[in-house]
C-alpha cells in the first residue's frame, strides 16, 4: 500500500508518500480499500500539531474516506468482503488502505457516490448534531450560517432547509455566496464587504437570527452574538479563522441567549445510538436529494500537498475530495 506518513508535524511540508506493509485487521477491524477521502480542517491542523488530538507518530493523516472492505478481523459480522462504506477514522484516510474499527464504518447504501461518501459522515454528523441535537434548530426559526461555503457551512445551509427554517448564509465573496444561494439559502451576506450587524438586522427585522452556526471563530463571534435573538442559541463548531474569540459573558446574560459547545467525535464516541439514528436520517436526505455533499475539487490521493495549500488559502468552495484511481 500506499500513504501520506507524517512523521513530524511541522506542518503540509512534513507529509511524503511512501510504500509501507499493508495492514491485516486486528479484531474488531475491517480493511478498507480507499477510493476518496476528503481534507476537512482539522486534518490541516493535525500535521501542523495544532489540533486536540495528537496521533501518536508517526501516523497517516485524513480523518474520513470511503472505499471497499478488503478483509475483516475476528469478530466482524456485520460487513463482509465487497461491502462498500465510509469510514471516520481520525487518521489514516489519505492512503490506497486503512484499517479501521468496523463499529466507525458506515455501511452505504446502493447508489452512494464514494466521493460523496467520503464527504459525508464528518460534515453531515457534525452538522445534524450541531443544529438538530444541541441547537433545537426548528421550523420556522431563522438560522445564521458563518462560513457557509465551506464543507460543514454547506452542510449546515442543506440541513437548515430540510428542518424548514428560514437560512442567511454569511461568506466572504461573491461567489460563495452565489454558490450559497444555488444550494438553497434564503438570504446571503459577504461580509467581505457589508456590515455584518446592520445587514442581519434588516434580514430579520431587527429580531435577530434564532440559531447561529459558527464554524469560523474570530472577530465575527463577537458583533454576530450582539446581534442574535432572544433565547438564540450560539452553537460554537470550530475555529477556521485562527483566533479562538473571546465573549463578554455579559451578552448571553442580556440576550437569555445560549453558548453551546459541539464536539461531534466525542458525542459519536459517548452516544453511539444517537449517533446511528443521525447518520441513518441524513442517508434518507440524500437518497431523498435534500442534502448532497458539494464537492468543489476532486484531485488525485497524490495531490495532498497542493490540496493542503488550497485548504490554507481557504479557496475551497464547498469540500475538496482525493481519489485514488
Amino acid at each position: 500500500m500506499h500513504a501520506w506518513l507524517c512523521e513530524n508535524p511541522t506542518g503540509p511540508e512534513s507529509v511524503t508518500w511512501k510504500e509501507l506493509p499493508t495492514p491485516e485487521p486486528r479484531d474488531g477491524e475491517v480493511r478498507v480499500a480507499i477510493k476518496a477521502a476528503s481534507l476537512n480542517f482539522p486534518d490541516l491542523l493535525i500535521v501542523q500539531n495544532r489540533y486536540q488530538l495528537k496521533p501518536p507518530l508517526p501516523f497517516v493523516p485524513g480523518s474520513e474516506f470511503a472505499g471497499v472492505v478488503e478483509a475483516v478481523g475476528a469478530g466482524v459480522s456485520h460487513l463482509k468482503p465487497g461491502d462498500a462504506v465510509a469510514a471516520f477514522s481520525g487518521t489514516g484516510g489519505f492512503a490506497t488502505q486503512a484499517c479501521v474499527s468496523a463499529a466507525a464504518t458506515l455501511p452505504l447504501p446502493a447508489g452512494v457516490a464514494f466521493d460523496d461518501a467520503a464527504a459525508f459522515v464528518l460534515t453531515y454528523g457534525t452538522t445534524h448534531h450541531a443544529l438538530l441535537d444541541r441547537g433545537a434548530l426548528r421550523a420556522g426559526e431563522t438560522l445564521l450560517v458563518l462560513g457557509a461555503a465551506g464543507g460543514v457551512g454547506t452542510a449546515a445551509v442543506q440541513i437548515g432547509k430540510a428542518v424548514g427554517a428560514t437560512v442567511i448564509a454569511a461568506a466572504s465573496s461573491d461567489e460563495k455566496c452565489a454558490l450559497c444561494r444555488s444550494i438553497g439559502a434564503d438570504a446571503t451576506i459577504d461580509y467581505s464587504r457589508e456590515n455584518l450587524r446592520e445587514r442581519l438586522k434588516e434580514l430579520t427585522g431587527g429580531r435577530g437570527p434564532d440559531v447561529v452556526y459558527d464554524p469560523v471563530g474570530g472577530d465575527l463571534a463577537e458583533p454576530v452574538f450582539r446581534s442574535i435573538a432572544w433565547r438564540g442559541r450560539y452553537l460554537v463548531i470550530g475555529f477556521a479563522q485562527g483566533a479562538i474569540p473571546s465573549l463578554p459573558l455579559n451578552l448571553p446574560l442580556l440576550k437569555g441567549a445560549s453558548l453551546v459547545g459541539v464536539f461531534w467525535g466525542d458525542y459519536a464516541r459517548r452516544e453511539p445510538q444517537a449517533n446511528a439514528r443521525a447518520l441513518g436520517e441524513l442517508l434518507r436526505w440524500y437518497r431523498e436529494g435534500k442534502v448532497k455533499p458539494v464537492i468543489g475539487q476532486r484531485l488525485p490521493m497524490t495531490e495532498l500537498p497542493q490540496a493542503y495549500t488550497l485548504m490554507g488559502s481557504r479557496r475551497v468552495l464547498g469540500k475538496l475530495v482525493l481519489v485514488n484511481a
